[in-house]
């Protein structure tokens, strides 16, 4: 079971921060679990580590290991929530080098993230001599920076491999029922999973959108579901004890005192794609109404070489969130000789994951007594099952925390605004008198 340390915030915090949120917490719960709430018809998450179709996930597999067989390189074509989650799992259960020592499984490349044709033409460059498949995902299939790179990696597979080719090489993750890209797919004949109407693209981790690519590089898929699962068995239990209930009356009562920033933060590399998934996750649930903590993440001990000075002595508007693993995946003993110079004696006989330790606690202590307080959550390992339920244990808190601040915790009016400004722009049909609008204001 996940871990839950409040105790380096409980100076910033009011006596009753837990109890005077229980009915707060007790009505969220109830609507995440009746799915009864505003964007109810979106909570098909919650019960999903148990309810996960068993033949869905055996036909899963068995497409991973085609993809593996017949692959050198993956291609991974999403945006957001389409990619954010598999990304962070990959990098945090392997390494962010997977690519450079992955042997036995496909390199796996992320794009549909960008407009930048500099990024693009580098990948389809690197690729293009190299026997390559694609994972397209899009519920819609019509978000532009995905819909664009999967018509250029099409177009490559399709040069490369003939149509009937490139067909047993494009595997199509999205909508079962509707949309441009399951069109695309019955009329050309793909390969689809389904990201059910449900589960909303952040919350979609651990469906096919996030499990295929993840189970083509070897990973084992059923201890993520598995973690999941014992983290929704102790996350559905009402009550003060429950950590979930914890950490979003801790949020929610640091945000009613003014601090309005939540910094996630670890002492792990691998960590870093974790935390730009949990900064969609938080940003786009919570972030509307004029409301709403400000999601952003570092990476220590590293950003306390540039963000240091700042969460140290910046202004007093921001709080951490650490993730700490418990036991490391390995040791590293340090052992300077004698009279060597390093100045670094002192450590002779300890173990770096020790030095480690000691400056997440030291850190901890001095940002408390600088005026941000801390947050603690501990998982055991940095393995499948821990992680997957680090993730649920997310999920679960940020439905709580939307509830609990009164907004809509799965709907993200907000992103369309830039679209449709780019779509009159780029002249789209039916977005010619908002061009209008726009080009008044040069």
């Amino acid at each position: 079971m996940l871990q839950f340390d409040v105790s380096n915030a409980l100076p910033f915090l009011p006596k009753n921060w837990l109890s005077s949120r229980l009915d707060g917490l007790i009505n969220a719960w109830n609507l995440l679990e009746r799915g009864n709430g505003q964007g109810g018809e979106f909570t098909g998450w919650v019960h999903l580590p148990e309810n996960y179709d068993p033949e869905e996930l055996s036909r899963l597999l068995q497409t991973a290991r085609i993809i593996r067989d017949q692959s050198q390189v993956l291609v991974v074509i999403g945006i957001g929530g389409s990619y954010l989650g598999a990304r962070a799992v990959l990098e945090l259960l392997t390494s962010p080098n997977y690519n450079l020592f992955c042997k036995d499984t496909p390199q796996i490349f992320f794009t549909g993230n960008t407009l930048s044709s500099d990024a693009l033409n580098e990948l389809l460059d690197y690729v293009r001599d190299k026997d390559f498949s694609v994972n397209m995902i899009s519920k819609s299939g019509s978000t532009t920076e995905s819909s664009i790179a999967f018509l250029l990696f099409r177009q490559l597979l399709e040069e490369k491999y003939g149509r009937a080719g490139a067909r047993d090489r494009i595997f199509v993750t999205t909508d079962r029922h509707e949309g441009h890209l399951r069109a695309l797919a019955n009329q050309e004949g793909y390969a689809t999973f389904s990201v059910p109407a449900s589960i909303g693209g952040r919350y979609s981790v651990l469906t096919a959108a996030g499990l295929l690519p993840l189970a083509v590089a070897g990973l084992p898929v059923q201890e993520l579901l598995d973690g999941a699962a014992e983290a929704m068995g102790y996350l559905r239990t009402p009550g003060q004890d429950n950590p979930a209930w914890q950490y979003a009356a801790a949020r929610h009562a640091l945000y009613e005192s003014g601090k309005n920033i939540e910094l996630l933060a670890c002492y792990e590399p691998s960590f870093r794609f974790f935390g730009e998934w949990w900064k969609q996750l938080f940003g786009e649930s919570e972030g509307k109404d004029g409301q709403g903590i400000f999601p952003a993440s570092v990476e220590f001990t590293a950003d306390l070489h540039s963000m240091g000075q700042y969460i140290q002595e910046g202004e007093r508007d921001l709080f951490e969130t650490v993730v700490r693993f418990a036991i490391p995946s390995s040791s590293c003993l340090l052992n300077p000789k004698p009279g060597d110079r390093s100045g670094l004696e002192y450590l002779r006989g300890k173990d770096l994951r020790f030095v480690n330790e000691q400056a997440r606690r030291g850190t901890a202590l001095a940002h408390a007594d600088g005026g941000v307080p801390n947050l603690l959550l501990t998982a055991q390992e940095r393995t499948a099952h821990w992680v997957g339920q680090l993730i649920y244990f997310f999920e679960y808190s940020c439905g709580l925390s939307g509830y609990l601040l009164g907004v809509n915790p799965f709907n993200q009016p907000g992103v369309e605004a830039y679209k449709k400004n780019m779509f009159a722009l780029l002249g789209k049909p039916g977005y010619e008198e908002r061009r209008k609008i726009l080009d008044s204001r040069r």
